[in-house]
C-alpha cells in the first residue's frame, strides 16, 4: 500500500505561548520532522493541513463557538511552527476558512481525498494537533474515504477541551479501525519496504 504523510495543524497559535496553547504541543515537532525526512527520502507523499480562519470565523466565543480567536489567517499564529521543516512547496491545504462552518477535519473542504487518490495513495500516517479534534476528524474521514490509518502516537498533543476528550478520542477511532504506532516503529518499517 503507497503511504503518505499528513501532518495537521503544527501552528504558533496550538503551541506553547499561542492563543489556544496546547500543553506540550511543541513536542511533537522532533519526532515529525524525522517521519517528514524519512518521507523525503523515500520520495513519499505528504500534506501538511492548517487551521485559516477569518477573524469572524463560527467556532470563535465571540461568535458563540467554543474557542478563543486563533489561526486566523495572515497572522503569526497561523504560521507553522518554526522548528517544523515544511519542505519547500509542499502541499498545503487550509481548513476552516469559510466564516460560517466549523472544520476540523484536513479532509473537510479541502482537496485532501482527491489529492491522495490521485497519487495512489492507500495508507495515512498522521500526526500533530490535536489529537482529540483536527486528528481524530480527519483519521476518521480518512476511513470513511476507504484509506488504511496509522496515527503517529508520539507526534499528538490532545487538547482536552472536556475532561476524558482524549481517551475517547482514543476509543473511538480504534473503533473505526485506526491503527497506532510511534514515529520511530513507522520510519524503520518504511525504510524496509521503500
Amino acid at each position: 500500500m503507497r503511504p503518505a504523510l499528513v501532518v495537521v495543524d503544527v501552528q504558533v497559535d496550538f503551541c506553547p505561548g499561542g492563543a489556544l496553547a496546547v500543553e506540550d504541543a511543541d513536542q511533537v515537532v522532533p519526532g515529525l520532522n524525522a517521519a517528514i525526512e524519512a518521507f523525503a527520502r523515500l520520495g513519499l507523499p505528504m500534506f501538511f493541513t492548517r487551521d485559516w480562519h477569518p477573524p469572524n470565523h463560527i467556532s470563535f466565543r465571540s461568535r458563540g463557538g467554543i474557542w478563543p480567536r486563533h489561526c486566523v489567517q495572515g497572522t503569526p499564529g497561523a504560521k507553522f511552527h518554526p522548528d517544523l521543516r515544511v519542505p519547500t512547496g509542499a502541499t498545503v491545504f487550509s481548513k476552516g476558512d469559510d466564516p460560517a462552518k466549523e472544520a476540523y477535519s484536513g479532509f473537510q473542504g479541502t482537496g485532501l481525498e482527491g489529492a491522495m487518490k490521485s497519487l495512489g495513495v492507500e495508507e495515512m500516517y498522521i500526526g500533530g494537533l490535536t489529537f482529540d479534534y483536527c486528528v481524530m476528524e480527519s483519521a476518521l474521514d480518512a476511513r470513511r474515504a476507504g484509506f488504511s490509518v496509522v496515527v503517529l502516537e508520539d507526534c499528538v498533543k490532545a487538547v482536552n477541551a472536556r475532561p476524558g476528550d482524549e481517551a475517547r478520542a482514543l476509543a473511538t477511532m480504534k473503533d473505526a479501525g485506526v491503527k497506532f504506532a510511534t514515529a520511530s516503529a513507522t520510519i524503520e518499517r518504511l525504510n524496509m519496504l521503500y
